[in-house]
């Protein structure tokens, strides 16, 4: 079967249910959502509710458009309706990737979206030229870009109740300072510390005033990413801090890093890294970003955890108030969140949706939303036309100093990129293609020398090159697919003659995310001339992204007779004759082995052995208090948390903790479980067998 097939089949597949989703999203279509809010990168996200309208505003770094908005009427559907801007307006060669300059990592750092007086404000620092502004009356635009004077970053900016504004500011010592209402400066003399280094407060800060107090949410990294929370009654301290979520890492690794120092070289051209390691690390916990109110006083927090090589993605949590303090989680298990919950109450009926149109075939005046340029680009060497991308080839010596090009995020878990690309207009030394912009940075493409094409595959990481002897069409047409397995950070570039039977082109890669872009993955479209001259263009068509574990409507094994294998031990479920949950060897198949969830609505399921009895939780749910019920109204209400490829978790409905085994006793099972820990071998995970 041919890999076009393979996709085909996927989507036809999730078109047969009413609740399928071709592309991500958190909403199950139940009632439920599923964490992460999207499977692509939103980094350093800032919450924002202008009565029941929700935005969030986010980190990009060095690409443009820049300062990424979405839009919610209910916390778990999005949809993006703005930029602050279109291209940086520095007068800067770095921002353009001109004059052997650039700001990979750098750019829009952690924006702050706020609303006052009819008017929506988005503030960022932008590395290099200090704290920026926009202001529009529309969230859409048009933004009105305001430079303010002083070097503030990673702030968060208050309106208070008596008309001052502060911006709060820092790493370790935070300070404040009251900015003018112009917004053109900080008034002079009122910065000052409010928080002492040393008392384990962090950066990436987002201040609120609720009930006359105000509190500060923030991060600190070091030695891993804890979520914390300070209050005082005045904005000048003295404040308390507390930890409100230090080890949520939903079950997952942080992507393994790529340190990068210094230089690298790629076919033997020095390649100058403005911003080698920082000395920081990824995080697998959640961690940074804000808290908002339902109109009916729920509370969640939205924080970003750095999720494989897709990068930093954005979780969606319960926030409960505890003596004054809003804690993630729930009552009985604070600190930690569910993977999946009902939905906020919001009042508002919205059918399941992803953020973005990820899929383009150019024929629109504009490019599709999700489509980000590698610094700024030069309008007059990229055009659609005809049905087409037309990309000037313009010199570079490779890749990630090719001006005009064209990016998205990549999706997870899984997902195929493919694009085709019409050769007949390049010219000699021109290069194009689909690559992946990340550090090290990958490229399947054609090359030119003199009259005759290649087909090459290139990797930076060691710099491995690829040729493959191909007999080119009449019509100069040839597919490119990026086959991304975000989750198992690895990638396989495939190419095509026909559109429809795929190869492979190169080696399976290993995928990273690092800090020298500080993105994850990004898919890209690309076209340079190697030998420092103008060159001819390239021609893409019908951009098509295929995900296919995006519907999950099927999931839960409702209707099978399954083992529930605890992936710590490797071994099944059992219920004893004794009446107590415990572990079978390996391999065996018995009533007591078998089980049936019973669907309860909205995502919960009570567990039904084939011998008749239901799992219960008496007692406060240790091991032991795991027991057999032949009383159906005793069996323990369980919300199903989905973590895909048949894996889960089952968290008791009124207690908020898991069922779970210790792999490293001989205790039998019991439902008083945080929750997973990364390697998801704590014996709170389960992969169920039909």
């Amino acid at each position: 079967m041919t890999i076009r097939n393979i996709l085909l089949g996927a989507v036809m597949a999730a078109s047969t249910s009413a609740m399928a989703q071709q592309s991500w999203t958190a909403d199950n279509g139940n009632g439920t959502f599923t964490n992460p809010l999207f499977y692509d990168e939103f980094s350093d996200p800032d919450i924002l509710r202008v009565g029941d309208d929700y935005y969030l505003a986010g980190t990009t770094m060095h690409t443009v458009p820049g300062v990424n908005i979405l839009h919610s009427k209910d916390l778990v559907n999005w949809e993006q309706v703005s930029y602050c801007f279109d291209r940086f307006d520095f007068d800067d060669p770095a921002f353009s990737l001109t004059g052997g300059k650039e700001i990979y990592g750098q750019g829009v750092w952690a924006p702050c979206i706020r609303y006052n007086n009819g008017k929506f404000y988005v503030f960022t620092n932008v590395n290099g030229k200090g704290l920026q502004a926009f202001i529009a009356e529309d969230i859409r635009g048009p933004w009105k870009h305001v430079r303010v004077k002083g070097n503030i970053y990673d702030l968060s900016v208050l309106f208070d109740d008596d008309g001052k504004i502060y911006a709060i500011h820092g790493y370790g010592s935070v300070r404040c300072c009251e900015l003018k209402p112009d917004l053109s400066e900080p008034v002079p003399g009122t910065d000052r510390e409010i928080i002492p280094e040393g008392t384990a407060v962090g950066e990436g800060h987002h201040m609120y005033k609720i009930d006359g107090m105000y509190y500060l949410i923030s991060t600190d990294y070091k030695p891993n990413g804890r979520t914390l929370c300070s209050r005082s009654k005045s904005i000048w301290g003295p404040y308390e801090t507390i930890t409100i979520t230090a080890d949520e890492t939903y079950g997952y690794h942080a992507a393994p890093m790529t340190q990068v120092r210094g230089r690298i070289v790629d076919n033997g051209t020095p390649i100058a890294i403005s911003q080698p390691d920082r000395g920081a690390t990824a995080c697998s916990n959640a961690h940074q970003g804000g808290i908002v109110s339902t109109p009916d006083g729920q509370w969640w927090a939205l924080l970003m955890q750095d999720f494989h090589s897709i990068g930093r993605t954005v979780d969606l949590m319960p926030v409960t108030w505890k003596d004054g303090w809003p804690m993630i989680g729930l009552e009985g298990n604070l600190g930690r969140a569910p993977r999946t919950w009902l939905k906020p109450s919001t009042g508002a009926d919205v059918q399941p949706h992803a953020p973005y149109k990820r899929s383009d075939d150019f024929n629109g005046r504009q490019l599709e939303r999700i489509w980000q340029w590698n610094h700024n680009p030069d309008e007059k060497a990229w055009s659609l036309k005809g049905g087409r991308l037309r990309i000037d080839a313009m010199p570079a010596t490779q890749l990630l100093w090719a001006r005009n090009t064209l990016t998205q995020r990549a999706i997870g878990p899984v997902s195929q990129v493919s694009v085709e690309l019409d050769t007949r207009h390049m010219k000699d030394g021109d290069v194009a293609g689909l690559g992946n912009i990340n550090m090290p940075c990958s490229w399947a493409g054609i090359v030119k020398e003199g009259n005759k094409l290649k087909l090459r595959w290139f990797q930076q990481l060691d710099n491995d090159t690829i040729d493959v002897d191909f007999t080119p069409r009449k019509d100069g047409r040839i597919w490119l697919m990026l086959d991304g397995d975000y989750d198992n950070d690895r990638a396989q570039y495939r190419y095509s003659l026909d559109g429809e039977t795929y190869e492979p082109l190169g080696n399976m890669m290993t995928l990273s995310y690092q800090l020298i872009t500080f993105q994850g993955s990004r898919p890209s479209l690309f076209a340079f001339n190697h030998k420092g001259q103008r060159g001819g263009y390239a021609l893409f068509d019908n951009f098509n992204v295929v995900e296919p574990k995006a519907d999950r409507s099927a999931n839960i094994p409702y209707g099978k007779t399954i083992h529930i294998v605890n992936l710590a031990t490797g071994k099944p479920a059992e219920a004893t004759p004794h009446g107590v949950l415990y572990d079978a060897p390996k391999g065996t198949d018995n009533p007591r082995t078998r089980f049936r969830l019973i669907d309860k609505g909205e995502g919960k399921v009570i567990v039904q052995c084939e011998d008749g009895r239901y799992l219960m939780v008496a007692g406060y749910g240790i091991a032991g208090d795991v027991r057999m019920t032949a009383d159906e109204q005793q069996a323990e209400v369980f919300m199903y948390q989905d973590y895909l490829d048949n894996q889960f978790m089952l968290m008791s409905f009124s207690r908020h903790t898991y069922l779970c085994k210790s792999p490293t006793t001989g205790s039998p099972y019991s439902a008083d479980c945080k929750g997973p820990d990364p390697a998801r071998m704590n014996g709170s995970v389960f992969k169920w067998e039909e």
